[in-house]
């Protein structure tokens, strides 16, 4: 059973990954720029900028989670992460616009500065000091720009997942493999060394026809599996 496939797979351990500490930076933020420049009450965008950033980093966490036993659930919410950074960034662009600003070209040189610091900070402590103390404009733009870098980071994940859901299929396909490894484990040790508990000539011949049947349906199922029949 020592070559069986693993049911449950490597999982959990998020709280290492880049693109999770950076989304925790952008819930972070968000929060204080909530605090900073929206309304305290009254104002739903609130309420929706700070669920959007929230739910970007819980979806990580759960479909980190979720790996171990479905493929399928991690790649769904790392999607939803994407979808819901999607709107954040709608929001912060709506709120450039309604203020007479405007998000930072890409090849702007504060944009690119802070690019290269995100790069090598991804942590809330790396970043509370600009969010605390920047003006909106800037900080709206921070976010921006976080938040790109994070969406990249996740689109890097989801086709990483999808490749890892076509080599490890999904739980059922790993229970299935599972049991067909232990099955043919206990063939190996049981079937063949009957072959010596033989007390008669007809014994062997019985032993040795099932033998010939087993085979002959591996062969078969195999030759199905890779389209030879």
């Amino acid at each position: 059973m020592a070559n069986a496939p693993k049911i449950v797979l490597p999982h959990g351990g998020y709280r290492k990954l880049i693109v999770y500490r950076k989304s925790d930076v952008i819930y972070q933020g968000t929060v204080a720029f909530c605090r900073r420049f929206l309304p305290a009450h009254g104002d739903r965008t609130v309420d929706q900028m700070t669920q959007a950033a929230r739910s970007c980093k819980q979806n990580i966490a759960e479909g980190s989670a979720a790996s171990g036993t479905s493929k399928e659930t991690e790649i769904k919410l790392t999607n939803v992460a994407r979808a819901t950074l999607d709107e954040l960034i709608e929001d912060y662009l709506d709120w450039l616009k309604t203020h007479n600003s405007a998000e930072w070209p890409a090849d702007d040189a504060r944009r690119v500065a802070v690019r290269d610091y995100a790069r090598e900070n991804a942590d809330w402590a790396d970043w509370q000091e600009f969010f605390e103390t920047r003006p909106a404009e800037t900080v709206a733009n921070l976010m921006l720009t976080l938040c790109h870098q994070t969406r990249y980071l996740l689109d890097k994940m989801i086709a990483t997942q999808e490749e890892e859901f076509k080599k490890f299929g999904g739980v059922r396909e790993r229970m299935h493999a599972a049991r067909t490894a232990t099955r043919g484990e206990e063939w190996d040790k049981s079937v063949y060394s009957r072959l010596e508990t033989a007390t008669t000539s007809e014994d062997l011949a019985a032993i040795a026809a099932e033998i010939k049947q087993k085979v002959e349906q591996t062969v078969w199922s195999i030759k199905r599996k890779k389209g030879w029949a």
